[in-house]
């Protein structure tokens, strides 16, 4: 499948989060931005600092009226662990068989071994506006989605007030 570029629309999907609850993302679409990021393993020191980093920045996504979802292929009793150790609060999806990660097109980095790092944000319309792609600059990836979440509550902070004008 092609990945997935500015534009697009996010595809439908569904996976359980570090609860074991069944995540859909329908159910966010319309509601926030969001800022949706595959990573590749967790407890890894990277993975690690890209979840706490965005952990960090928590208060400033939930002003940007965005909601940040980790995807990642290990199991749910994996990213509990993880999620619990690292108090993340965001949702963390399990992605086992890698079937969203080929929904978005994510590519393999180090010839294929070592699963993608790649950010998207999604407007409130499912449509992706910014992507970041990086296995090693990893403290860039919150920098970004931050910087472009807060861009579009921006503009539609505008577009609320040339409407009610």
């Amino acid at each position: 499948m092609d990945p997935l570029k500015e534009g697009d629309k996010i595809p439908d999907f569904s996976l359980r989060d570090q609860n074991g609850d069944l995540f859909e993302i329908k159910n966010v679409l319309g509601r926030k931005n969001l800022v949706i990021y595959f990573y590749p393993k967790d407890g890894s020191p990277g993975c690690t600092r890209q979840a706490c980093n965005f952990r960090d920045q928590s208060s400033a996504f939930d002003e940007a009226d965005a909601i940040v979802i980790g995807i990642s292929g290990q199991s749910v009793e994996s990213h509990r662990e993880f999620a619990e150790t690292n108090s993340l609060t965001f949702p963390l999806l399990s992605d086992g068989d890698n079937n969203v990660r080929k929904m978005f097109g994510v590519p393999s980095s180090f010839f294929g071994i070592i699963p993608g790092r790649v950010t998207y944000v999604v407007n409130k319309e499912g449509r992706i506006v910014y992507i970041y792609s990086s296995q090693s600059n990893i403290e860039r990836h919150v920098d970004e989605a931050l910087k472009i979440a807060l861009i579009l509550k921006k503009s539609e902070k505008a577009k609320e007030t040339v409407v009610s004008s």
